[in-house]
């Protein structure tokens, strides 16, 4: 299926059409009628470029021999280096004319089970690929070229890589399946390019575009991407669900455009209906920011800022104010959060059921007691580097979040076996439990554990000072549980 064999393929009653685009291009051509001649430089080649209706983009690799200037050498001096290539290519002829070729194909589809699937079987086969390999399947013959551009398989786009220019990439790919709906993508409903640096605003904007339906949006580590892309695609997209823009530095706020807004009548008011948001690692972020979030994004139940460093306590004030709805929320490594921001996470009451404090050197015992008085309901707690926290605050925890399912207290120097202890005769539902580099922590309160947390799964005790006897008094008690650990004795 290389590119050589894409050469015979042509745009039908309009003669051979080309059979390379490279990504990094942003010029589309119309196409042209080929020569009957057979006597064509390479340079033509490569100006025969996407067909008005583009057909599929087939991403390589950028290593992979054989692709270069659309043809099969490898020596010609104007190849492609360092980059992914998308072939677009026309769908594959009907029939092949010459004898030879014809008996030849008979033979092979005569030899070919595969051929012999119903299309339903098919479909369904072809919808566990990814975007690249559906795209490579729509190559082989005409019936799979058909059934790969099937709108059922295309709820979903996933494209990777740093190399490949993922703005032309969801140009091509949204222009061809907007071919039975002109502009408007109606299937679409995910699209997940994380990872892919050459994104920028133009890629967002296409998607905004055409992708009215579009309810799953991933772009973490596309730090290109600025706050005007994002708001076009919540203004242009209200169906939008999940957004995940983590290590996106330049995304300060999520918010509606100015146009939106005004269009949005009094009554229905600057509502976005995002519920998942992941905004890790974007250090810009700040509590104003923070504020025009939870304003316009009250419907959130998942929030992530780890690594949000400017956020203090006075932002969390500001989102417990319009988003009271929130069920997991992680403020790890928000170095300014302190007991006060714990009074009004607070707030939430019962519907909280994860919390990620983790490296929050200003809380302590103080608000781990607000958390354990009002949010009953707590099933998952990463409390891990926070000093503060001693064997009362675990008691707090224990006597009052008694479903509590998963506890990271590793790095919390000043818990002990009585924490431990308090922890065993409460919390019989645990299944995690983290005490990495807890210095205060021996073999004894690891037994009590042992004796009361019959489903324990996890345990990691690296760095604690715990003998052999007692880790395997926990294997013996608790059968399915992976003990982490640094004493070279137990195996």
């Amino acid at each position: 299926m290389g590119a050589s064999n894409g050469k015979q393929y042509g745009s039908e009653g309009k003669g051979s059409s080309s059979i390379s685009s490279d990504v990094s291009s942003s010029t589309d051509h119309t196409p042209t009628k080929a020569q009957k001649n057979a006597a064509t430089s390479e340079d033509s080649d490569l100006s025969m470029r996407t067909l008005s209706t583009p057909s599929p983009a087939l991403i390589f690799p950028p290593t992979s021999p054989g692709f270069q200037n659309g043809r099969g050498s490898s020596t010609s001096s104007s190849s492609v280096t360092g980059e992914t290539v998308a072939m677009v290519h026309s769908p594959p002829p009907t029939r092949l004319t010459h004898p030879l070729i014809r008996l030849a194909a008979k033979q092979q589809k005569e030899q070919a089970h595969i051929d012999r699937l119903p299309d339903q079987s098919m479909i369904h086969i072809f919808s566990f690929l990814p975007t690249n390999q559906l795209c490579r399947c729509a190559r082989v013959c005409r019936r799979w070229y058909n059934l790969a551009w099937d709108p059922r398989l295309w709820r979903t786009i996933r494209l990777t890589g740093e190399t490949i220019n993922v703005d032309r990439a969801l140009k091509v790919l949204t222009r061809r399946l907007c071919q039975d709906t002109p502009n408007v993508c109606l299937m679409l409903e995910t699209v997940i390019v994380s990872g892919c640096r050459r994104l920028t605003d133009r890629g967002l904007y296409t998607i905004a575009q055409c992708c009215p339906e579009l309810r799953r949006l991933e772009v973490s580590g596309c730090y290109n991407i600025s706050n005007e892309a994002v708001f076009d695609v919540v203004s242009l997209c209200p169906n939008l669900e999940h957004l995940d823009v983590s290590g996106c530095s330049k995304v300060t706020c999520i918010s509606l455009t100015r146009e939106a807004s005004i269009k949005l009548s009094p009554l229905h008011g600057k509502q976005i209906s995002i519920r998942y948001l992941d905004m890790t690692d974007c250090f810009v972020l700040e509590d104003e920011g923070l504020h025009t979030i939870a304003a316009h994004c009250t419907q959130l139940t998942h929030l992530y800022l780890r690594r949000c460093v400017r956020i203090t306590d006075e932002g969390l004030r500001y989102l417990m104010i319009y988003c009271t709805s929130i069920k997991e929320l992680s403020v790890s490594d928000c170095r300014f959060v302190s007991d006060f921001g714990m009074r009004e996470i607070a707030k939430l009451e019962s519907r909280l059921r994860y919390l990620s404090i983790a490296h929050c050197g200003r809380i302590t015992d103080v608000g781990i007691r607000y958390i354990a008085k009002y949010c009953s309901k707590l099933r998952y707690l990463n409390a891990r580097g926070c000093e503060g926290i001693t064997d009362h605050g675990v008691e707090y925890l224990a006597k009052n979040c008694t479903k509590l399912k998963s506890l990271d207290i590793g790095k919390c120097p000043l818990v002990s076996d009585t924490g431990l202890e308090f922890l065993a005769l409460n919390c019989f539902n645990l299944k995690r439990l983290s005490l990495k580099s807890c210095e205060s922590i021996t073999g004894q309160g690891l037994q009590i554990v042992a004796a009361n947390c019959f489903d324990l799964q996890m345990l990691n005790v690296q760095d604690c000072d715990v003998s052999v006897d007692a880790l395997r008094f926990v294997k013996r008690h608790c059968k399915r549980c992976i003990i982490e650990h640094t004493n070279p004795a137990f195996f």
